[in-house]
């Protein structure tokens, strides 16, 4: 007898089209040993962990640079090193594992992660430093996709948008609160610091999953082929891209926003972390609006976000020797890369039954946002246009990105 067959994910209050009912089966609810809070609230604390090693590397990239006896450009590579581990790591890890018990899974993505960390932490060179972090990006779009799957096995079918939230505000409470304290622990003690930090929250969360998240069933129809499909179709394929090209845009303001809060703003480098809160909580106020337009206009609030993004950056340009006017610039930079769920929808929607590789994917193409971003407003630097030369550059790849979603959804259209 084959294992039942979860639902793909989709968000409560949104009606699927044709082809998410087409790939949708009901799954049997799955009790958690320890009640569904604790459950959420483990699954929640690894996107916490992910999302303060993340994103506190950008804070902490002045201390990097001249611990390791490198640029602030070249520093920057190590970013890039991580979100390419994100990129190899998330279709990877999907596809290879696709029988392996969600809960395992999860665990195991955890153990990873936090041996990545902890690696960086230990080892002192400029080329560990890459590999660690390449290391650590590996588990990142698997958990993150993984975790939704789990989450939606938890609760019936009209909650499911609810928990996967609940689980993605992991993502932005790190931002608020971890990412902020992650850099003042590196400033004060050291970069490794932050990153042993991170390490010891991944092992605290592998054990909370295992003691609170139940054994959930593994779909009938999930096996490696079924999750490769959604790389023949072309809406997905696009849906990437888009989603590639413009978050490069907030990434390449983000990565260098400490260097520029004290080259251009000249705050105090103790501040740095204050400063960033502000991303975090415009990331809290666009997930919540994000989340409420795209379960009624998917495609405009798409498009929307990307102009609104490209606006805000532009304003970045000549907001950012301006202290409250760089302040509102920050949260407005948190509000625009805020907008995943709407391209998780839009995934979830075009995926057909490869909803595991789907979800990771969104992640995947997050992170070549993150490593294009950072190369590229790394290169305006190092040419010498200086620190908010980023802001064009972040313009330009949101227009991009505007560009390759007309072109899809116009596709789409003729198609129909």
């Amino acid at each position: 007898m084959s294992a039942p067959v979860e639902s793909p994910i989709r968000p409560a209050s949104r009606a699927p089209d044709a082809a998410s009912r087409n790939a949708a089966v009901a799954a049997p609810l799955v009790e958690p040993p320890h009640g569904l809070a604790l459950a959420e609230l483990s699954l929640a604390l690894g996107g916490f962990a992910i999302g303060t090693a993340e994103f506190a590397a950008m804070g902490i990239l002045p201390e990097m640079a001249g611990d390791l006896h490198v640029s602030i450009p070249q520093a920057g590579h190590m970013i890039s090193a991580y979100a390419a581990g994100v990129v190899v790591g998330a279709p990877l890890i999907t596809v290879a594992l696709a029988r392996m018990p969600k809960r395992a899974l999860l665990i195991v993505l955890m153990l990873l992660y936090a041996i990545g960390d902890g690696a960086t932490a230990i080892f002192h060179s400029y080329t560990f430093a890459l590999a660690s972090r390449f290391i650590a990006g590996l588990p990142h779009g698997a958990y993150f996709g993984l975790a939704a799957l789990a989450a939606a096995a938890l609760v019936p079918p009209h909650k499911r948008g609810a928990a996967i939230g609940k689980v993605m505000l992991g993502l932005s409470v790190a931002n608020v609160i971890g990412v902020p304290a992650a850099t003042w622990l590196g400033q004060a003690l050291g970069w490794q610091a932050c990153f042993a930090a991170v390490a010891v929250i991944a092992l605290i969360t592998a054990g909370m999953i295992a003691w609170s998240v139940p054994r959930l069933p593994i779909s009938g129809k999930a096996s490696p082929l079924t999750e490769l499909g959604a790389l023949g179709r072309p809406q997905v394929l696009l849906t990437l891209l888009a989603s590639a090209v413009g978050f490069g845009g907030i990434f390449s303001v983000y990565s260098y926003v400490a260097s520029t809060l004290t080259h251009v703003t000249q705050i105090a480098s103790y501040h740095v972390p204050w400063a960033l809160a502000l991303i975090g909580l415009g990331m809290i106020a666009g997930n919540t609006a994000c989340g409420w337009l795209a379960d009624r206009w998917l495609k405009r609030t798409m498009l929307g976000m990307y102009a609104f993004t490209a606006a805000v950056l532009l304003v970045f340009v000549v907001a950012a020797p301006h202290l409250w006017a760089m302040l509102a610039i920050l949260f407005c930079v948190g509000a625009g890369s805020a907008c995943t769920p709407a391209f998780q929808s839009r995934l979830m929607d075009v995926a057909g039954d490869a909803q595991s590789l789907a979800a990771a994917l969104n992640h995947s193409a997050f992170n070549i946002a993150n490593a294009l971003g950072a190369w590229l407003g790394g290169l305006v630097i190092a040419a010498g246009f200086g620190w908010v030369a980023t802001g064009w550059v972040g313009a330009i790849l949101a227009a991009l990105g505007i560009g390759v979603l007309l072109f899809a959804f116009g596709l789409e259209r003729r198609a129909a």
